[in-house]
């Protein structure tokens, strides 16, 4: 009895194992385990941030400035946003190929992750509107003849009704919209390129955005039908109306030579 009662154990020594096996499973887990989700996220960010830098550097630094802070041959681009870099590099309107009245789209020289790395270097030099996701601008939950309504008001009077494009002043002019990325058009919309104004969420909401995207895609799809037939271009009235005035005159003067020409033969017999 003696013996048993000299190897008790003091009643707190179980605590104490428990929580030296606790303190070092926490020192062995914070060693060894990944790292933390945000500061992944904030790495990734930063590389992102510095090949953006070299990739600006050598593509757009000559007429943007090494800072991104404009000059005589470009704009500033503090406070443009990343959405307006993905818009403007995506589409390949830049880097610009010459100057003129308006900078054309042409097929980009860099791939999407390069484009996301300049989008985050000139997003970091301030604050601006981001790219958009997926959901922003795809046609689930758009409405559609809001959409159009919406586009007929503030966008017909350069882009036409539907999208096709059309001339502006000066040697400049609306492109068409016709096969445009939809996630493009959001971002137009964003961040005004050339001579386009921007339409904030203020004056045009996110839902009124994606309405419009949603309306684009609608009429000039692949299975969009002409219920009036030949749509001549979708050009509006003045298309259609030379058309007729071409056609229709020439069919008249046909018809009047034709009956002219039937009387004379009939007065002779």
């Amino acid at each position: 009895m003696k013996k048993l009662s000299a190897r008790r154990r003091h009643p707190l020594a179980a605590l104490v194992v428990l929580l030296f096996a606790l303190a070092v499973t926490g020192g062995l887990y914070a060693a060894f385990a990944p790292a933390n989700k945000a500061q992944a996220d904030d790495a990734a960010q930063s590389l992102a941030i510095k090949e953006g830098k070299k990739l600006f550097a050598v593509g757009c630094a000559s007429c943007h400035g090494t800072g991104g802070q404009g000059s005589s041959d470009g704009p500033s681009l503090v406070g443009v946003g990343a959405a307006a870099v993905d818009f403007q590099v995506g589409t390949g309107r830049m880097p610009a190929q010459q100057p003129g009245a308006q900078v054309p789209s042409k097929r980009n020289i860099y791939n999407n992750a390069q484009i996301d790395q300049l989008a985050a270097y000139v997003a970091s030099l301030g604050p601006g509107p981001s790219v958009p996701d997926k959901a922003q601008y795809s046609a689930d939950g758009a409405d559609i003849g809001k959409g159009g309504e919406l586009f007929r008001t503030n966008c017909a009077q350069c882009h036409n009704f539907t999208g096709k494009g059309g001339a502006l002043t000066n040697g400049k002019f609306a492109p068409t919209l016709e096969g445009v990325d939809p996630k493009h058009i959001y971002e137009a919309m964003q961040t005004g390129p050339q001579n386009m104004p921007s339409f904030g969420d203020g004056s045009l909401s996110p839902q009124n955005k994606k309405d419009i995207v949603a309306y684009l895609g609608a009429v000039n799809g692949d299975k969009t039908a002409s219920p009036g037939g030949m749509e001549l271009g979708g050009l509006g009235p003045v298309t259609e109306g030379l058309f007729g005035y071409i056609f229709g005159l020439g069919a008249c003067v046909a018809v009047a030579i034709w009956v002219a020409a039937r009387t004379t033969k009939a007065k002779k017999s």
